[in-house]
């Protein structure tokens, strides 16, 4: 079991509806990983940015790129985590993938489409949360949007991390810095969130705020340009904190019912 957790967030721009110049840029950034790392982490859609028009885009992309994902996973040595269109029985997911390098897979598919951006009457929204146990961390990998959403995120599973892959524009940035810090608080789990940067098909302008942050909330990495960060998350302060502070033990006990 590891005691220490090496992740490179990748924040970047995006090509608009183009899965291979996405794969192509994220291939070189990948490359350029300079860190020997456990896991990296991309932007949500990231092979063609937050398109509410999936059918510009060949059906078949998704498993491209999901087997572009292993096949750099593998080289790299490290699991790559983000969100792509995923098109499966006749319906578009935004769907998460976790990929290792031994070809382990998981996925999610994010709960609360954006309904803002109709989001909902393009894709079919997820029902299951999913958490991945990973060189001895257990994760929580969520969508953008689901930030927003609190019960959905509560820490009932004693996860150690949650990870959010997002298309978050600038004029609501204060929201997701925000909510990282509260989500990480109230779970006392390390919360990372990984944006894009740039501007994408419909003119929406992104700026970054890439960011981790502690069990406490205290921020241990930003950025608001385009670049790598590196974070190393230790499970010592994970279960010091805890054990020092067992806010934990104080929640309240409720059954989620989803719609």
């Amino acid at each position: 079991m590891n005691s220490e957790l090496k992740l490179a967030l990748i924040q970047s721009h995006l090509v608009w509806e183009n899965p291979e110049a996405n794969r192509k840029l994220f291939s070189e950034k990948i490359d350029s990983v300079s860190h020997d790392v456990d896991l990296i982490v991309l932007p949500e859609m990231f092979s063609t940015g937050f398109t509410m028009t999936p059918k510009n885009v060949n059906s078949n992309e998704g498993d491209k790129t999901m087997e572009w994902m292993q096949k750099k996973s593998k080289e790299k040595n490290a699991a790559i985590v983000g969100s792509i269109v995923f098109f499966e029985d006749g319906k578009y997911y935004n769907r998460l993938h976790f990929v290792e390098p031994d070809g382990g897979l998981n996925v999610y598919d994010k709960k609360h489409t954006f309904t803002l951006a109709g989001e909902d009457k393009v894709y079919e929204a997820g029902e299951k949360k999913v958490l991945i146990e990973y060189k001895g961390f257990k994760l929580c990998p969520l969508i953008c949007y689901d930030l927003r959403f609190p019960v959905w995120a509560r820490n009932v599973e004693n996860y150690d991390v949650l990870i959010y892959v997002a298309n978050w524009p600038k004029q609501r940035i204060h929201a997701w810095d925000t909510l990282l810090r509260a989500r990480a608080i109230e779970n006392m789990a390390y919360c990372i969130g990984v944006n894009r940067i740039g501007t994408d098909g419909l003119g929406y302008e992104y700026s970054g705020h890439s960011a981790a942050y502690d069990v406490l909330g205290n921020q241990i990495a930003f950025s608001e340009k385009e670049e790598i960060l590196y974070v190393m998350l230790e499970k010592e302060h994970i279960a010091s904190t805890r054990e020092k502070l067992r806010f934990l033990d104080d929640r309240d006990e409720f059954n989620l019912v989803t719609k």
